[in-house]
């Protein structure tokens, strides 16, 4: 059987062979993903399909220079397309056990933050909870749109507003929140060098000049590194 490396790559390099294998050696994984949907009114098939969207965009996307594991990448794929089109299509109801797993996630970030002195990583965050990274991107997710968003909520003085102008900043946070942990685990898969210097440059908001002098490097090197890096991070933070 081929590596998932192998099989990438010739996907990448037009082999429609290699992206059918990779498919289907991926359709349990989007079978797993879809369960968790089971009861919003949608056949099972219908969500299958839309996940099977999200798991091909993994593919083409997929970048394995950042030493991830494929699933890894794919989860949030697969999971956004299916949220995408439930969120397109009507209003998203959240189950008893999502919203326990979304209760389980903000007590143990809330605690984690005050231990660790800044936001947990998903690693951290899955190892404190006993969820899976799968069960965290959709706990955080589905609670974060619990209600139509065009429903009114007050009405008066002429005017109204709805709960889609209410929730726009606790859904910026939501954004924020998953945001902040991809990007967290990302920095785990480069090296100690590239995540000194993206650490310095955007969370100490150094210079250049400054890193080159921390790093002993020039400030041309820093320049070519961090464009390096970004487009890796970017290219895997691409939806």
């Amino acid at each position: 059987m081929e590596s998932i490396a192998s099989l990438v790559t010739a996907a990448h390099e037009g082999d429609k062979q290699a992206r059918n294998t990779l498919v289907e050696e991926n359709l349990g994984l989007v079978w797993s993903i879809v369960k968790r949907f089971y009861g919003r009114g949608y056949e099972p098939e219908d969500l299958f399909q839309i996940g099977s969207v999200g798991l091909i965009k993994a593919i083409d996307k997929f970048d394995l220079s950042l030493g991830l594991q494929f699933s890894t990448y794919a989860v949030p794929m697969i999971t956004g397309e299916i949220k995408r089109f439930l969120r397109d299509d009507g209003m998203v109801k959240v189950s008893r056990s999502l919203k326990e797993n979304g209760w389980k996630l903000y007590q143990a970030r809330e605690n984690l933050s005050k231990s660790l002195g800044r936001d947990a990583t998903i690693g951290e965050l899955a190892a404190a909870t006993e969820l899976s990274q799968e069960e965290i991107f959709m706990a955080i997710e589905a609670n974060a749109q619990v209600e139509s968003l065009h429903q009114t909520i007050y009405q008066g003085d002429g005017g109204e507003i709805s709960l889609e102008e209410k929730l726009t900043d606790e859904r910026d946070e939501h954004e924020k929140l998953l945001n902040h942990m991809l990007v967290e685990e990302l920095l785990e898969a480069l090296s100690e060098d590239e995540q000194k210097l993206i650490r310095m440059r955007y969370f100490e908001e150094c210079t250049q000049s400054e890193i080159a002098s921390r790093l002993g490097i020039s400030q041309v090197q820093v320049s070519r590194l961090e464009k390096k890096i970004l487009l890796r991070m970017r290219q895997m933070s691409q939806s």
